[in-house]
């Protein structure tokens, strides 16, 4: 008799992953959304996951066509523990589990259960860490859009940049800035912030920003970038370690930057693996804010080479040299520029003379201002910058970097072409999110199966081939 045992190859993917992880564990984090003496039985809960499994390993695109496949693939048979003639489940069993078993929560054990596994393995090499972001095209028209005005989300770190903000101002002589977010009126007599009026006012009506919004998909966001199509899109934004394993992801809207979605992946990614010692990213995320995070916690940031925005045609920007001594700027006329004040925004703003800059023979190539007044700005956590900037020339950093293309770049190109993130059905950060997280969980347990896979046959084939000496050589 003909059973599917001995159709499927024995070098067979779904063989390898069979024999890597025990799916009986399963049944333990999904026990709580499971009647025990109550409804019909349901369908096994290893086999909707493996169901789900089988839909990404093979980019499958949908649920649906993944019921069809299974129902007429005998290794998918196989691998569920279906005969060739038992009927396999519908696919409105399987999309009506899916959408009410699998939780965030249950999404995040599988997830981390998979990532155990490959550690306990000693797969894991996460003391360098490589962080990047990638778009995921949403099922979203782009022609069904609205135009809304939304509050403009304030930086996370905004308390704290505002705390070093006053005690650079006060250092400096500067009164400091009022925390003017809190919407409690305050009289003007009392008012201590010495911003004007008409600045305050300006500010409180740049809370509001004009953002389109999809008819079809609200929570994703339109990604506008270069020479790319605009589009509606989800980004994912992703850490993996030196081999490949993916060990965190974030989904957001597609018009979130890559350096506000930064603290999240990096706190969640250090909690799990505090022996991270390095952290790999490209230009995108070498901002103040993400270098002091890193550096403050014995931690390296490894990024490239971010060019600085100039005037077009004037003075190169290294032309300006900051004298931390008598903390000031040499303009490339040998002029000094002597601090003026530190701006909300924690730039320290360093001013010329105007008097001298009138009858300068390069004032063309410096500025453009009509009170001939030259402005140049560094940052108050500037520091932690050139410390990422000393990396990028360490031998060490420069070969980690280049490894960006081997491990994140690599993921996504896989994730994309071998596993069809290219765009995603799914409507709803959650629902994108949990997707996204199943996907990333099926690449890691592929990648964990093939190792094991060939780990084993490796020692097999050496044991097999090894040396026999029926005596002792050394004797004989």
């Amino acid at each position: 008799m003909v059973d599917t045992e001995m159709l499927v190859p024995p070098e067979h993917l779904l063989r390898e992953i069979d024999a890597a992880v025990d799916f009986n564990q399963l049944y333990e984090m999904v026990e709580p959304l499971y009647s025990e003496d109550n409804g019909r039985p349901s369908v096994d809960p290893v086999v909707l996951f493996k169901m789900v499994l089988i839909q990404h390993l093979y980019g499958l695109p949908s649920l649906r066509r993944t019921a069809e496949e299974v129902s007429v693939n005998v290794a998918y048979r196989w691998f569920l523990g279906y005969t060739l003639t038992e009927e396999t489940p519908h696919f409105s069993t399987v999309s009506y589990n899916f959408r009410h078993r699998f939780t965030e929560e249950t999404v995040n054990e599988v997830f981390t259960w998979i990532l155990t596994e490959a550690a306990e393995a000693g797969y894991l090499n996460p003391k360098a860490v490589f962080i990047d972001g990638t778009h995921i095209k949403a099922n979203a028209n782009t022609k069904k859009q609205v135009k809304e005005q939304v509050p403009v989300a304030s930086k996370h770190y905004a308390k704290e940049l505002m705390k070093e903000v006053n005690a650079d101002r006060d250092a400096h002589g500067k009164k400091p800035f009022d925390d003017d977010d809190d919407d409690t009126p305050v009289p003007p007599k009392k008012r201590k912030d010495n911003t004007s009026k008409k600045k305050l006012a300006r500010r409180k009506k740049e809370k509001l920003r004009t953002v389109t919004k999809s008819v079809t998909d609200p929570e994703c966001g339109l990604f506008v970038k270069g020479e790319h199509k605009r589009q509606f899109a989800y980004e994912a934004h992703t850490a993996c370690d030196k081999n490949g394993f993916i060990l965190e992801t974030v989904v957001t809207p597609g018009n979130v930057h890559d350096s506000v979605a930064f603290d999240e992946v990096y706190d969640r990614v250090t909690a799990a693996f505090p022996e991270t010692e390095t952290i790999v990213a490209d230009s995108a995320y070498k901002t103040p804010h993400i270098c002091k995070k890193v550096f403050d916690d014995g931690r390296v940031l490894s990024t490239a080479y971010k060019r600085p925005q100039t005037m077009k045609g004037g003075h190169e920007w290294w032309k300006y040299v900051y004298d931390e001594y008598y903390d000031c700027v040499i303009c490339p006329e040998y002029q000094v520029l002597e601090y003026s004040t530190t701006n909300r925004d924690g730039y320290r703003e360093y001013k010329s003379d105007p008097k001298i800059c009138a009858n300068c023979p390069t004032r063309a190539q410096c500025t453009h201002s009509k009170d001939c007044v030259k402005t140049v700005q560094r940052h108050i956590w500037k520091d932690y910058e050139e410390l990422a900037d000393d990396a990028r020339y360490t031998p060490e950093f420069q070969e980690l970097y280049k490894k960006r293309k081997e491990t994140i770049e690599r993921t996504f190109a896989d994730a994309k072409e071998k596993h069809a993130m290219r765009y995603t059905q799914y409507r709803g950060l959650a629902q994108v999110t949990n997707w996204v997280k199943l996907k990333f969980a099926a690449m890691n347990l592929k990648k964990l199966a093939k190792w094991k896979w060939n780990t084993l046959n490796l020692f097999a084939f050496s044991f097999l081939f090894a040396p026999q000496y029926t005596e002792n050589p050394v004797a004989a």
